[in-house]
């Protein structure tokens, strides 16, 4: 982890900086805020800073963000495997799979074991198919998922095979199971609680996510904004 400030030179070559981003903001606020924190302290007109995987507003944890020449890695990043902990809230769906939008059906769950739930994993583990969430940034097209969500239009959503390595319930105080997961670049966490409630004949949503791992980055050795600005010229 950075400790002296950096100079202008080195945001311009090229920096990782591993940031933990807030509950609520958006990755592109977050990126926004980097960058004019960057030019106002380097006195830098012009510098090129991107993000290497969108994390929901819902969502806190890692995010990689790039400078200078290092945006052109940003692919890479992507590429790698991610790792969350997060919380399944059973006994109910959203529109969304988590909490932006408000419970639309609830479900029966006095049928449903510790045992049962630990059991559930290991039919989502490996290469499996999963239908991205219709509250999304994906495109159909040319229109984002979410525009036909949100003006209540139905539309086709084709599923996508997503890699699943690891998936281990650390605690179980129904109707909230809590997780952590380790998935390939693609992989919906929200369509993964969704998809898990219905292993049970029954429902689930996200209630909250958090992303710790990006190949061998740790949220652990990130920045706060606060600590960034430290960092600065």
């Amino acid at each position: 982890m950075q400790t002296k400030p950096f100079t202008p030179e080195e945001f311009k070559e090229g920096q990782i900086l591993l940031f933990d981003k807030p509950l609520g903001w958006t990755s592109f606020q977050l990126v926004n805020k980097v960058r004019w924190l960057i030019r106002q302290s380097c006195k830098i007109k012009k510098i090129k800073v991107g993000h290497a995987g969108t994390l929901d507003p819902l969502a806190s944890g890692l995010l990689i963000i790039c400078t200078g020449k290092f945006t052109k890695r940003i692919e890479e990043f992507q590429g790698q495997e991610k790792e969350y902990t997060g919380t399944f809230t059973l006994g109910g769906t959203t529109p969304s799979y988590d909490l932006e939008t408000e419970i639309d059906q609830t479900f029966e769950i006095d049928h449903i074991s510790e045992e049962d739930i630990n059991e559930a994993t290991k039919g989502f583990l490996g290469e499996i198919s999963q239908v991205p969430p219709v509250f999304s940034a994906l495109k159909k097209n040319g229109k984002r998922l979410y525009e036909y969500a949100r003006n209540g239009e139905d539309v086709e959503i084709p599923s996508r095979k997503v890699t699943i390595s690891a998936f281990e319930i650390t605690n179980v105080e129904m109707p909230k199971v809590e997780f952590r997961v380790a998935c390939s670049k693609g992989t919906y966490i929200r369509s993964l609680a969704h998809d898990f409630g219905k292993a049970f004949n029954s429902g689930a949503h996200l209630s909250t996510l958090r992303r710790t791992k990006i190949g061998t980055f740790n949220v652990d050795d990130s920045l706060d904004i606060a600590s960034f600005e430290k960092l600065l010229p």
